[in-house]
């Protein structure tokens, strides 16, 4: 059941995002290991897109947040209003309060702003003018971001990068893919209409699946070795932490329940390796924008090269 259920949320998603299945399927992997979503790549390619129809998919509450530099906190979390009539401060729930939060081009706000979702991101909460306010769950951030433009965006810190579980590229589609894009009609559009095929109950019961899914203890040992290995290569000034171990585990759990699986092989470690540890090790060099992007990749997938798998 739950592999169906995860395979018929990538039907849907596919039916706007025209692009490889496995990018869709890492996306959906992200919202079953109850992680949050980067989307980093160039314009044009369709990242808002991808979250726009995740999103869309699943009967939940969605929000769409358009970052920008002159965007506050309040205008994320809410904030109290005055009430003359009863004399009291009366909270006005800002977007955050959602179930899935599109947040486009996150990296236009300023630091104050993007810290604003910190908790929420690490401990489904807010707190806010003294009082602290649970999120609804299921709850996902699905960020999106522009790599190669820098003027007036501000870089995300690694405590922020930290707090998505999977960081995707699409990449450019392939001729035949790109034939069908420019053939169609407004994808967009046709996102926003996207009818959901789960409900919020579904996507709870699909976690917990993810949750039970089974990891032997020489795979155990392999997520170890893979992350321990960017702690020893040279030109890795850091290396992943802890959390970036628990988390390729969570990843791999869930990735396999999306392929129909109740356990883990060492293809499902490996596909979601680079998503999940590229973007928290910290690489010795003077690049920047895609191009620094593409060198944390590759040290990733070289250590997934020089770490020997289990038998």
């Amino acid at each position: 059941m739950e592999s169906n259920a995860a395979e018929t949320l990538i039907a849907n998603i596919r039916r706007v995002f025209i692009g490889e299945e496995k990018t869709v399927r890492l996306a959906v992997t992200a919202l079953l290991a109850r992680g949050h979503l980067l989307i980093e790549d160039v314009p044009g390619i369709g990242k808002t897109l991808l979250g726009i129809a995740l999103a869309r998919s699943i009967d939940a509450s969605f929000k769409r947040i358009q970052f920008t530099n002159d965007l506050l906190p309040s205008d994320i979390l809410g904030l109290s209003i005055y009430d003359a009539k009863s004399g009291a401060f009366d909270f006005k729930p800002g977007p955050i309060f959602n179930q899935i939060i599109l947040a486009d081009e996150i990296n236009r706000t300023t630091p104050k702003t993007q810290s604003a979702l910190l908790e929420a991101m690490s401990d489904l909460r807010v707190s806010v003018d003294g009082a602290t306010r649970p999120l609804p769950s299921p709850f996902m951030i699905i960020a999106t971001q522009n790599p190669i433009e820098y003027h007036g965006t501000f870089p995300l810190p690694e405590a922020q990068l930290d707090r998505f579980l999977l960081r995707l590229k699409i990449g450019y589609p392939t001729r035949r893919d790109e034939t069908e894009i420019i053939r169609g009609t407004d994808y967009y559009e046709r996102a926003q209409a996207l009818e959901p095929v789960l409900t919020s109950a579904d996507i709870l019961a699909l976690q917990d699946r993810a949750d039970a899914v089974r990891v032997e203890p020489s795979l155990l040992g392999y997520v170890l070795d893979l992350v321990r290995a960017t702690r020893d290569d040279g030109r890795i000034k850091l290396g992943a932490s802890p959390r970036g171990a628990l988390l390729l585990r969570r990843a791999a759990q869930a990735y396999a329940l999306s392929c129909g699986r109740g356990h883990v092989v060492p293809e499902d470690i490996q596909t979601v390796a680079v998503p999940v540890l590229a973007h928290r090790i910290v690489i010795d060099s003077q690049s920047y924008g895609l191009v620094r992007i593409h060198e944390s990749d590759a040290e990733i997938e070289g250590v997934l090269r020089r770490i020997a798998v289990p038998v």
